[in-house]
């Protein structure tokens, strides 16, 4: 080969081709000939892709929740005027019952006569999925608000989709049909306009309590074990959890009283910031709860009160996320540390297998040597 075919031969596997914008190519290729594929090489590729790929759905994942803001604000807006959703189960008649409403202001109000009342089967509900006691879920686990687990909680709902939800029309369930079963239970639901201050829910036998409601009722017939499957503040969101929601307590004896403590806070569920753009919200209520059940004198009245408080306060709940374009370039930044980072080990791990078998050829002649001297 003459020193005209050398050159050429030279510039055809490593000279640029084409006009003159390849020459200002900053990616040259070599040729397949002057490629060697390792199994060290394959393994760290391997390792590479399956690093970038549990990284980016992590990313992801932590991109799709978004980030939370939780502020409290005095309320500003002044209103008169507070839903409350109810939907009941009482072990007891409908004809045995009655549910009253009395308010810090006075008023009292006959929810009776505004709430829907069926009669059902005890049976029908209680064995129902999902039914669990205050503070536990349907397996008797302590839940302790701090999001799914497999031991204990039920888990959280994202801001997105409790805003995404709440926009559904919401309708009551229908009453399951006795299909020849007695009933012996009552379901009391609806929803019902109270006055914004704090008040005492209650339901109590035809005869206890409120004694121009009907004749005496015959304490063997009291049982105020109860199914809450809804009890809520503000618009009837049937897809937001709250504290009682799917809860049981069951009567140990006749007479019998539960009182629950609730502290009602006003709380706007937002996607992005108030005002911007593209931005959602929704208004509802929450509220934390205590209980105090107890068995009591035949001189008290037994049933289920419900006593609220209206907190002066308002929770604005934010949730914010990054654009696609910054999520597009942190995937694009942790995959590139990815190839970084690799290259460098394997260029590492490349390098320190080269010394130990420059070690092992050295040792390896030095034997050989001292072998032929000794032959000498």
């Amino acid at each position: 080969m003459n020193g005209y075919d050398e050159k050429r031969h030279l510039d055809d596997a490593f000279g640029a081709k084409g006009g003159i914008v390849s020459a200002f190519d900053a990616f040259p290729k070599s040729k397949p000939q002057y490629i060697t594929h390792t199994s060290s090489g394959g393994k760290w590729t391997i390792a590479m892709a399956l690093i970038s790929l549990v990284l980016f759905w992590t990313e992801l994942a932590r991109w799709w929740r978004g980030a939370e803001e939780h502020t409290f604000a005095v309320e500003k807006g002044v209103a008169h005027i507070l839903p409350i959703n109810l939907d009941v189960v009482i072990h007891m008649r409908c004809a045995d019952l009655h549910v009253n409403v009395q308010d810090a202001a006075g008023d009292r109000i006959l929810a009776a006569e505004r709430l829907t009342r069926d009669p059902t089967s005890w049976a029908q509900w209680v064995d129902g999925k999902g039914v669990h006691r205050l503070g536990r879920d349907e397996h008797g686990k302590v839940v302790t608000g701090e999001g799914y687990d497999e031991d204990e909680g039920f888990g959280e709902e994202h801001v997105h989709d409790i805003v995404a939800l709440g926009r559904r029309r919401a309708k009551w369930s229908k009453t399951p049909r006795l299909w020849g079963a007695e009933a012996d239970s009552c379901r009391v639901y609806g929803s019902l306009e109270l006055n914004k201050v704090q008040g005492d829910f209650h339901i109590t036998a035809r005869g206890h309590g409120y004694m121009e409601f009907g004749e005496h009722l015959g304490h063997e017939a009291f049982n105020f074990s109860h199914i809450i499957s809804e009890l809520s503040f503000g618009p009837f969101l049937p897809s937001l959890v709250n504290p009682l929601d799917r809860t049981v307590n069951t009567a140990p004896g006749h007479f019998h009283r539960f009182q629950y403590f609730l502290s009602v806070v006003p709380t706007i569920y937002s996607v992005g910031q108030p005002g911007t753009f593209g931005s959602s919200s929704i208004l509802t209520n929450q509220y934390a709860v205590t209980e105090q059940s107890q068995a009591i004198a035949e001189n008290m009245i037994p049933g289920i009160f419900v006593k609220y408080d209206i907190e002066p306060m308002l929770l604005n709940v934010v949730e914010t996320r990054d654009s696609l374009i910054v999520f597009f370039i942190k995937a694009i930044n942790i995959v590139s540390g990815v190839l970084v980072a690799g290259h460098w080990g394997y260029r590492l791990t490349d390098w320190l297998a080269e010394v130990r078998g420059k070690r092992r050829r050295v040792q390896s002649e030095g034997m050989l040597g001292a072998k032929g001297h000794f032959a000498d």
